[in-house]
């Protein structure tokens, strides 16, 4: 595979753009709402999980209580991660790096250019990736900008298994043939 000249922005500014947010949502939300609230995302994803579910059976969202106890509601952190994605998609535009690709090269190289094959597989790696965030009580952006910013040993820990389990997955589907 030859090398690929990367574009994008400089990871040092979008790390320290992140810090800021990261500050700024802490301090708003306090100074706002009478409340410290910190960046993260598997909240939202779970509670657009709960609009969904709700499109098809109400009663189901009304009675479970793990969507009584996370509210299934458009918060400020719900509108952060549409920002997001919008967001990328112009950050992407702007640098000349945006590419629609249904099957990234290195995945076609390693299993193939089946579509369904990578559907199934990124479905499953979601599912895997939401159980286990909600298991350690939060994300990797909520346990490493929010915890770590808070000095959380959990977050710390959590954050090491994080990258640990994602290092040895990557090295087993992507290692050498």
């Amino acid at each position: 595979m030859e090398k690929v000249e990367a574009k994008g922005w400089s990871p040092y500014l979008a790390g320290a753009l992140v810090g800021v947010l990261a500050i700024l949502s802490v301090y708003l939300t306090t100074t706002l709402l009478g409340k410290s609230m910190y960046l993260g995302a598997s909240t939202t994803f779970v509670r657009a999980a709960g609009f969904l579910i709700g499109e098809v059976d109400p009663s189901y969202v009304a009675d479970n209580a793990y969507y009584v106890k996370e509210k299934v509601i458009v918060d400020w952190q719900f509108m952060m991660i549409v920002g997001i994605l919008i967001g990328a998609f112009i950050a992407s535009k702007m640098d000349g790096s945006f590419k629609m690709e249904a099957v990234p090269p290195e995945w076609e190289a390693r299993f193939g250019g089946s579509i369904k094959k990578r559907a199934i597989a990124a479905i499953l790696g979601g599912a895997v990736m939401m159980i286990g965030a909600r298991m350690a009580d939060g994300c990797p952006s909520g346990h490493g900008l929010s915890g770590m910013m808070q000095m959380s040993v959990s977050s710390y820990v959590a954050l090491a298994f994080f990258f640990g389990c994602g290092a040895i997955v990557a090295n087993l589907i992507y290692r050498k043939k």
